[in-house]
């Protein structure tokens, strides 16, 4: 008997153990499904095929609206690698669809995202909105953006152009390419802690690249001139050269439909409140402009104190991605998207 009960000591913690994985892989597959129902899509109309995901609201009793997802800078897939999924999960629970789709170039789409400008970009969002309002189950009178970031500069061209765009909702969006890359860089600096000295260099380095872009010069032009290209691939020279004059302000006067502006307090990529200055000039309709801030979140609309924890952040993508973003977060699009005209008949 007492060597069985050695034995049965032995297992305990053993079976306590696995228990634990069994359970916490149990709830990491539960944090990490989503009340959706998810569909690839090709979307049509445009100057190429889109690849993308239409996620309808489960249990959805009529038709819905629909957000349609406009992507900030970079390689960026339909899901942003499971990103934006909490999010599309809170719309849904709104009452709303979302579309988004694969970067031109990215997961095998046709064409190459680096070779767009932003004029390009509305029109691809406006293909996407022409093709969304012929599908069933959803209703044409409730089609708008969602966009962050670089996606500020796409946005308001596309809802100028177009009286189908019925709102718009800016993440961390910023007014003007110059100001914002100059306020990236020294935010950055900062926060690195660079040196008075470093920080000179890292300007000149800056102005210096501004002043061949200003200059037309190509990529290898400006290489040929022996400036530092670390980083920087033709591709991209090519795209900033397009894009980099842009400014949002002309746009979004002329933008109608009601917008909510999400900024970040803890931004080190926009200026937070550049931005909600410049968009409180130029959407002066009253009850047009909805303007929510969380101070202690990033660029991403994450706390801080997660964003700069890389176990924090790993941790909570993992097992509570919906934990990921700053509280109130969710609830602003939502409350914002209720308040949209409710669907005739």
């Amino acid at each position: 008997m007492r060597k069985r009960s050695r034995t049965w000591r032995l297992w305990v913690p053993l079976l306590s153990v696995a228990v634990l994985v069994l359970g916490a892989g149990g709830w990491v597959v539960h944090q990490n499904e989503y009340d959706l129902k998810e569909e690839r899509v090709t979307i049509t109309g445009g100057r190429q095929p889109l690849h993308g995901v239409l996620a309808r609201p489960t249990g959805a009793a009529g038709p819905t609206g629909l957000v349609v997802f406009v992507h900030g800078d970079g390689p960026i897939d339909a899901t942003h690698d499971g990103w934006y999924r909490p999010i599309w999960e809170a719309m849904a629970r709104a009452g709303y669809a979302t579309l988004s789709w694969d970067k031109p170039g990215v997961n095998g789409a046709p064409g190459n995202w680096l070779d767009q400008t932003m004029q390009d970009r509305a029109d691809e969002t406006l293909a996407a909105i022409r093709w969304a309002r012929t599908r069933p189950g959803i209703d044409p009178a409730r089609i708008g953006l969602w966009g962050a970031s670089q996606a500020g500069w796409v946005m308001p061209k596309a809802a100028r152009q177009s009286t189908d765009v019925a709102f718009v909702i800016g993440v961390g969006t910023a007014v003007n390419w110059l100001q914002q890359g100059r306020y990236d860089l020294l935010a950055h600096l900062r926060k690195d802690g660079a040196s008075q000295a470093e920080t000179d260099a890292r300007i000149a380095k800056s102005e210096r690249r501004l002043t061949a872009m200003r200059e037309n010069r190509t990529f290898e032009q400006y290489r040929a001139s022996g400036a530092d290209v670390t980083g920087i691939t033709p591709e991209r020279w090519d795209f900033d050269l397009r894009n980099y004059r842009s400014d949002a302000t002309e746009d979004l006067t002329a933008v109608k439909a009601p917008v909510l502006l999400i900024l970040g307090g803890r931004d080190l990529n926009v200026d937070s409140a550049d931005t909600e200055a410049g968009y409180r000039r130029t959407l002066t309709t009253p009850g047009q402009l909805q303007v929510r801030r969380f101070e202690d979140a990033t660029h991403n609309l994450v706390p801080e104190s997660v964003e700069d924890s890389e176990l924090k952040s790993t941790v909570l993508a993992i097992a509570a991605p919906r934990s990921l973003f700053a509280p109130g977060y969710f609830d602003a699009m939502r409350q914002f998207l209720t308040s949209i005209n409710r669907p005739k008949g």
